[in-house]
């Protein structure tokens, strides 16, 4: 690492001659490998952009002027080439210090804690506008791609960058992929720009008002730096397309290029996984499984992703074997929301798979689209759980994100054979749109469980006992187990119950539970505030009932680990029992 050695920031890389910026683009290769390897994290993202980002920085004036990177899949080169080498080439205690993600309270050079995608044209127009009116005098950029180009909001963005009036460059990296293949119409006219080299009079650019370049080679440092010069300091709206290669430099991202969008621990040799896989049974397999077998019979069974099909364990085989019935909307939760409500009105049955973190994007679409008109898709959040994620990627608010929706009918299964039965009856039954919290971990249980939910918010007691009732949701059932345990060990024979609804509660249920019950007990594996617990707690309100809600706080946490958590938010066997033995 001659050269990263000596990088300490954008001024240190403008004093090197173009010649030796080749050397520079090996490095940084060398060194994303490295903490890849080490760690996991984005890899084909961030060897596509190297020569993009060192381009940047010898042209431009960073902090000064300011880039905004998309979802942040694309920020590593950038870290290393800003004073964050270490992160990348240090030691693994350093390594662990540094982010995935944008981050301003890590550098100066970054403005966003950015996590999510088709968002950095939406921020750099409002930087570019701050500062037109405070008279001030610097370049906006905007690197969006890898897919971003599908969302939304990335073209709420394109069509009030285009008619800003003033500087602002949209980089547009077309690496022909996004986390999986590109779908969309969109990508059809990238297609056809990269075929004629960027001459084609059909250019949804221009249409829009920008001017707009092309670079094939958008790989080539040398004809990057050549074009940031024309481009730097544009009084008008400029976008640069320019078309790189995924992967680039490192073989196996190159020709496995979805694999390799995102990968595990590896050999960099050998580009053999180095963490042990857990072969146990998991739920993308049940679910797909489930819903294959299903499709023999049902063919107006629909399975929808929003661009990250292998997140929920949609391989290119498997998404091959669902043919027709496989939709991929591309990066746009939104309109996979309304997309699903519209193809339940029109009779077919559509399962709307998701990450948690991800449904986040989608409220006005559950609300108007799905649950005012009340059409009955059926959405499976994947990952709904307290966990050790990025600030950017948590999965435990979406508990109060849905639940408080009306009409929507939010269900908690505890175990395998429960989850199948939610799923089937969401599939079959017409009265609502249903989602289901698909649980972390794989349990089986062979106690009699409802094949039928029609009766909404009837909670399931498990375990009758008095004094102290215990209201374990979901993936949090068997922490209410350990708990009545240890609460036995302690003479308290307590009441176990399975809510199996978020939305809802069980009036007469709760209602009984005033005749022999002191304290209830309700824990989930999300955020407490607006979520389940609380409404426990509100329906005893008047009541002399003593309430305990474990779950998480209301806070962004980043990367602390799981365990230290549970012990922050008392989510333990001993700390819960502790807490309710106080109130004995």
């Amino acid at each position: 690492m001659n050269y990263l050695n000596t990088i300490n920031s954008p001024q240190d890389l403008k004093k090197l001659e173009i010649h030796e910026l080749d050397t520079v683009a090996k490095e940084i290769r060398e060194a994303v490998l490295n903490r890849d390897s080490k760690i996991g994290g984005h890899v084909g993202p961030n060897l596509g952009i190297v020569e993009t980002t060192i381009a940047l920085h010898y042209v431009f004036n960073s902090p000064q002027d300011k880039i905004v990177f998309d979802v942040s899949h694309q920020c590593y080169p950038h870290k290393i080439l800003t004073g964050r080498q270490k992160g990348f080439i240090g030691s693994d205690e350093e390594i662990a210090t540094i982010s995935g993600y944008t981050n301003p309270t890590e550098s100066v050079h970054d403005f966003f804690v950015v996590g999510h995608t088709s968002t950095s044209v939406s921020l750099a127009c409002g930087l570019a506008k701050a500062r037109d009116l405070k008279n001030e005098k610097h370049n906006i950029i905007a690197l969006i791609g890898d897919g971003s180009l599908s969302g939304g909001e990335a073209l709420e963005g394109l069509s009030n960058a285009a008619v800003l009036g003033s500087n602002i460059i949209i980089i547009l990296n077309d690496n022909e992929m996004s986390i999986a293949e590109n779908h969309g119409g969109l990508y059809t006219n990238l297609r056809l720009l990269r075929q004629t080299n960027g001459t084609a009079e059909c250019n949804m650019f221009k249409a829009l008002g920008f001017e707009y370049r092309y670079i094939e080679e958008g790989n080539s440092i040398s004809k990057l730096i050549e074009t940031f010069k024309q481009i730097k300091d544009s009084p008008h709206p400029v976008l640069l397309h320019i078309h790189t290669t995924k992967g680039k430099g490192y073989l196996p991202a190159e020709e496995d290029k979805e694999k390799w969008h995102w990968n595990l621990p590896f050999d960099i040799k050998s580009g053999q996984n180095t963490l042990s896989f857990d072969n146990s049974e998991n739920y993308t397999d049940i679910t797909f499984n489930y819903l294959n077998k299903r499709l023999e019979q049902d063919k107006n069974i629909v399975v929808v992703t929003a661009g990250t099909p292998g997140a929920v364990g949609l391989t290119p085989e498997r998404r091959s074997q669902l043919g027709q019935n496989y939709v991929d909307v591309g990066i746009a939760e939104e309109h996979a929301v309304a997309f699903s409500s519209a193809l339940a009105k029109g009779g077919c049955k559509p399962v709307f798979c998701v990450w948690s973190s991800f449904v986040q994007r989608t409220y006005d679409q559950l609300s108007q689209d799905l649950a005012l008109n009340n059409n009955p898709a059926v959405i499976l959040v994947f990952s709904g759980a307290i966990s050790a994620m990025d600030a950017t990627h948590l999965g435990c608010f979406d508990i109060p994100l849905i639940s408080n929706i009306p009409n929507i009918v939010y269900l908690a299964p505890t175990t395998k054979e429960e989850y199948l039965s939610m799923l089937n009856w969401g599939l079959e039954q017409t009265s609502h749109p249903v989602v289901i919290r698909v649980p972390t971990k794989v349990i089986s249980d062979k106690r009699k469980i409802s094949d039928n939910y029609d009766n909404l918010n009837t909670y399931e007691i498990v375990k009758q006992g008095r004094d102290i009732a215990v209201l374990a949701l979901g993936s949090f059932f068997n922490l209410g187990q350990e708990v009545c345990k240890k609460l036995h060990l302690n003479g308290i024979d307590a009441t176990l119950i399975n809510p199996r609804y978020i939305s809802g509660i069980d009036q007469t249920l709760l209602s009984n539970l005033k005749k022999d019950h002191k304290i209830i007990v309700t824990i989930e594996d999300g955020v407490l505030n607006g979520g389940f617990g609380e409404k426990i707690s509100r329906f005893y309100g008047g009541d002399d009932i003593k309430v305990l809600n474990f779950g998480a706080q209301k806070e962004f946490t980043d990367r602390i680990p799981l365990n230290v958590l549970y012990q922050r938010y008392h989510l333990t066997p001993d700390l819960i029992v502790e807490d309710i033995l106080k109130l004995k």
